[in-house]
């Protein structure tokens, strides 16, 4: 039978529980989420079981994160349900502060970073990292976790986080999970639920264009002709795109050949009013 997880909503009782597991000598694995949980999220549960005793999931919808015109109000909240699928996974703690917890009255401090955060996400969305690493830097101290797994679906931010907790001596491993994919290969995540029929059809061949650039790019043709064919193939299909490009994987650095290092394809556009990014190694 499926064990409930315990739910707290203070970061006093986070860190309570947590002593305990420590005080037994048990190590603590952490998976953040914003809720609306499906089976990517699940899988960085079963990630974050195979690496501690204990697993922490966190639910919060983090609004620093968000732009004014950007979908937090509407972000689906779901809370009861997630609790029950992280009951099938056997799940220690679920830690879900609602706003004024984590940002009290008179907060004031931002985590900034540079190097893999800029480009990419930030020319879309300048506010977006500042938001993430403010609100990861927060879970990883108020958790005190030795582990924490994320998704390389969203691989700038994963090399985002792993730089502010090298940066800020932050005492927790970063591990990040292969994307989890649907059947047609559309990655896994919780905004896929915005897509109309017509879109829902659409959407995968952003994945098949990742994979033939990265197909073209390792037989030989131009990176920059690569880039270029996969962009319009996208715009012919109905895509707006906000940008499809290859990158250092490493650093996110700009390269021109296969020779600069192992190489990330990283892509994000929209169909309809639906924001899809997405990406692979080459």
């Amino acid at each position: 039978m499926a064990r409930k997880p315990a739910i707290v909503h203070t970061v006093k009782s986070l860190r309570a529980r947590v002593a305990a597991w420590r005080k037994a000598g048990e190590k603590v694995a952490l998976v953040p989420t914003m809720g609306a949980l499906h089976s990517g999220h699940l899988a960085l549960v079963e990630e974050a079981r195979r690496k501690a005793r204990r697993v922490v999931v966190s639910i919060f919808v983090n609004p620093t994160q968000f732009a004014p015109s950007e979908d937090f109000t509407r972000y689906p909240r779901t809370l009861k349900d997630d609790v029950r699928k992280l009951a099938d996974l056997d799940t220690d703690l679920v830690f879900a502060p609602d706003i004024p917890e984590m940002y009290p009255t008179g907060f004031c401090t931002k985590v900034t970073l540079g190097g893999p955060a800029e480009d990419l996400e930030s020319v879309a969305r300048p506010h977006f990292f500042g938001g993430v690493a403010t609100v990861v830097c927060k879970l990883l101290l108020q958790c005190g976790a030795d582990f924490a797994v994320f998704g390389e679906k969203d691989y700038q931010q994963l090399l985002v986080v792993r730089t502010m907790a090298r940066d800020l001596d932050v005492p927790c491993v970063i591990h990040g999970l292969a994307t989890i994919r649907e059947a047609d290969g559309l990655a896994m995540s919780s905004r896929n639920t915005y897509l109309s029929a017509e879109h829902r059809a659409v959407a995968p061949v952003l994945y098949r264009n990742l994979i033939d650039t990265a197909i073209h790019i390792r037989e030989g043709s131009s990176i920059a002709w690569a880039l270029r064919e996969a962009r319009s193939n996208l715009s012919m299909s109905g895509f707006r795109v906000d940008y499809f490009e290859a990158r250092n994987a490493i650093d996110l650095s700009p390269i021109n050949s296969l020779g600069d290092g192992p190489i990330r394809l990283l892509a994000a556009a929209w169909l309809g009013k639906t924001r899809l990014i997405d990406n692979i190694p080459v």
